[in-house]
C-alpha cells in the first residue's frame, strides 16, 4: 500500500486519485478570474468534491509561461482567506497549497491545507524544504528549470528522462535531509519543455517511477493538447481525457485537473481494467 498522511488521514495512492484545480488568480491560462466571488468558489469546490475529487489544489500565483510576477503579500491575501473559507464549509476536504514560497506554504497549512504543492521543488525558496519538514506534511515537487517567467528558455536536454530523473534524485535527497517524509513527483508538463518533449516524457512516464514515489500528472487543457489539435483551451477536454488515460496506464497516482467528473471516469474505467 502506498499512503500519504494528510492531517492524520491516510490516503491510499495505490488506487489513483483526482486533484481538482482551484485557481484564485486573474490570469491563469484556462480559468483565470473565474473564481473571485465567495459563492462561486464554494459552488466550484462543492462540485469538485461531489464529482469525486480527493484533493483540492488552491493556488494564487499563475505559473503559466510569461505570467505576471506578484508579491508574497498579494499571494497570501489571495489564498489564505480562501483556504480558511473552504476549511469552514468543507471541514473534511483535503487541500493542497500550490506555491513555491515557504511563508505562503506555512500560512496555507496553518489555514487548513494539508499538502504543499511546489512547482520549483524548493529551488525558488531555500527555506521551502526546511519549512515542509517542520510542518510534517506531504510535499509535491515538480520538475522545472528557471522560473515561470524564463522556463521557455530552458528546454535543452541531453537526455530528457535521464535529466528529469537526476533532478528528482537530487531534490528528493535534499527533502529527505530536512525530514520531508511523504513525497510526490510531478514531471512538470509544459514547464521548461517543448511540445515534443512533453509527449516524450508522457510516453516514458513509467521510467520516472523508479524512485518508488507516487507520480502526479497535470496535463489538463494544456497547450501540448490544444496546440497540437489546433484548438482553444475550451475545446481541449477530450484531448485531456485521452492523455489522462495514458498517464494512468503508465503509472500516475494523481491526476491534477480542471474537470473532475471526466477524470474520475478515466480512473473508474482504469480500475475496472485492472480489477
Amino acid at each position: 500500500m502506498r499512503t500519504i498522511n494528510c492531517k492524520g488521514k491516510l490516503i491510499d495512492l495505490s488506487t489513483p486519485k483526482v486533484m481538482g484545480i482551484l485557481n484564485i488568480t486573474p490570469d491563469s491560462f484556462y480559468d483565470g478570474g473565474k473564481y473571485e466571488k465567495e459563492q462561486d468558489i464554494l459552488e466550484h469546490v462543492d462540485k469538485m468534491i461531489t464529482e469525486g475529487a480527493t484533493f483540492i489544489d488552491v493556488g494564487g500565483y499563475s505559473s503559466r509561461p510569461g505570467a505576471k510576477h506578484i508579491s508574497e503579500e498579494e499571494e497570501l491575501e489571495r489564498v489564505v482567506p480562501v483556504i480558511e473559507m473552504i476549511q469552514k464549509h468543507f471541514p473534511d476536504s483535503i487541500m493542497s497549497i500550490d506555491t513555491f514560497r515557504s511563508n505562503v506554504a506555512k500560512a496555507g497549512i496553518q489555514a487548513g491545507a494539508a499538502i504543499v504543492n511546489d512547482i520549483s521543488a524548493g529551488q525558488l525558496d531555500e527555506d521551502m524544504l526546511p519549512t515542509v519538514g517542520k510542518l510534517n506534511v506531504p510535499y509535491i515537487m515538480m520538475h522545472m528549470r528557471g522560473t515561470p517567467q524564463t522556463m521557455k528558455e530552458h528546454t535543452n536536454y541531453k537526455d530528457l528522462v535521464h535529466d528529469v530523473n537526476m533532478y528528482f534524485s537530487e531534490r528528493i535527497n535534499n527533502a529527505r535531509y530536512y525530514g520531508v517524509k511523504d513525497i510526490i513527483l510531478d514531471p512538470g508538463f509544459g514547464f521548461s519543455k517543448n511540445l515534443g518533449q512533453n509527449f516524450e516524457l508522457l510516453n516514458k512516464l513509467e521510467l520516472l517511477t523508479m524512485a518508488g514515489l507516487p507520480l502526479l500528472v497535470g496535463v489538463s487543457r494544456k497547450s501540448m493538447i490544444f496546440k497540437l489539435l489546433d484548438q482553444s483551451q475550451n475545446e481541449a477536454l477530450n484531448g485531456t481525457t485521452s492523455l489522462n488515460t495514458v498517464a494512468l496506464m503508465k503509472g500516475a497516482s494523481i491526476l491534477r485537473v480542471h474537470d473532475v467528473k471526466e477524470a474520475m471516469e478515466c480512473v473508474m474505467l482504469y480500475n475496472q481494467l485492472n480489477a
